[in-house]
């Protein structure tokens, strides 16, 4: 049974780029590293829910959507 996306991952998909995931959002894997002619460099990093299980890529890349959500 699929759980509804929490309140706070609502939120969370409002943020920018700059903005910090909330307490229940935990890191998923390694970040991966976007090497490219300065200041083209990023990051991007995945983080899933503890309370409703879901799942986000956080970027660092001003040309992207800081959090996307991929499943709540």
């Amino acid at each position: 049974m699929k759980m509804r996306i929490c309140k706070l991952c609502k939120e969370q998909a409002e943020k920018s780029f700059k903005g910090k995931p909330h307490e229940n959002l935990v890191k998923v894997d390694e970040p991966r590293i976007f090497k490219g002619q300065s200041p083209r460099n990023y990051e991007e990093q995945d983080y899933q829910c503890l309370t409703c299980q879901s799942k986000f890529t956080h970027s660092t890349n001003k040309n992207d959507v800081g959090w996307t959500l991929w499943q709540g």
